[in-house]
């Protein structure tokens, strides 16, 4: 998500507006309120003219804000209500950005309710899985991110490969990554995910591929490297490949360490081509 200056101010507004919201709630309210904000998120994505009158930084914030209050006073409740005041009367830099922005502020209240509920690894382990399970299916991916394909076939897809497999949270955070596709691949939206569940543990992901199985040991001895190269907590999300042949291969960010077999003999062939 790229923000311009105006919108990054209004994200900041709104995510102090969520988290004083939130203040003390318990998990159901969080999960509440982060779908009705993802809800109004879907309906702004929807109605253009309603999305530029919402975002018309033209217009005085109080008739914004009167603007929300009156088609939402009654389907929502009170404290998204007051977590859209602060949206709608800050000022974005475009109608898109503050759509963008308040998908954001949703996700947040979602994984809010995953970090009281004690099931913030699980989440992002879940979200994990899911991005590889999509990741290995390009059929899949295909249909998920298919910009003519309904929001509901879509919707009905996910829950019929995921519903009751994975937390509440994951099942709904997963959803909206697809329903906003729009034609871009669904596995980086997902891989954000996983970095966002990742920093509320306050760590850094690995997506480690390996060509077998690591043990315990072995993980809490590659984590605990990683956590001296990098100076921060690292969370290990690992992956097989036979196709390997031995080794791993890790990459943090844009970074890629590739201690794998088929790595050294590609960069073997590579030299050998230079000589």
């Amino acid at each position: 998500m790229t923000l311009h200056a105006a919108s990054r101010e209004a994200l900041d507004l709104a995510e102090r507006s969520l988290g004083e919201v939130l203040a003390g709630a318990d998990p159901t309210v969080s999960v509440s309120v982060g779908d009705e904000l993802l809800s109004v998120v879907d309906l702004l994505d929807r109605e253009i003219g309603l999305r530029r009158a919402v975002g018309d930084s033209s217009v005085a914030p109080e008739s914004r804000q009167g603007l929300v209050r009156r088609l939402f006073d009654g389907k929502l409740g009170e404290q998204a209500l007051k977590v859209l005041d602060t949206v709608a009367g800050s000022r974005w830099s475009s109608p898109r950005e503050l759509v963008d922005g308040l998908e954001s502020i949703g996700r947040s209240a979602l994984l809010t309710a995953a970090e009281k509920a004690g099931n913030i690894e699980t989440v992002e382990s879940q979200l994990f899985q899911v991005a590889r399970i999509v990741a290995g299916a390009p059929e899949l991916e295909a249909a998920l991110s298919a910009p003519a394909a309904p929001a509901d076939a879509k919707r009905t897809l996910v829950r019929g490969l995921f519903a009751d497999k994975v937390d509440a949270v994951t099942e709904t955070l997963v959803e909206q990554v697809v329903r906003r596709a729009k034609g871009r691949g669904v596995g980086n939206g997902l891989d954000k995910l996983v970095a966002l569940a990742a920093e509320r543990r306050e760590r850094s992901v690995a997506y480690v591929t390996s060509a077998n199985a690591l043990t315990d040991e072995q993980r809490a001895l590659l984590g605990t490297k990683l956590d001296g190269i990098y100076g921060r907590p690292i969370a290990l999300h690992v992956e097989i490949d036979p196709a390997l042949g031995g080794g791993l291969v890790v990459r943090v960010g844009d970074e890629v360490i590739d201690g794998s077999t088929s790595g050294q003999l590609a960069a073997v062939r590579r030299t050998l081509s230079r000589a």
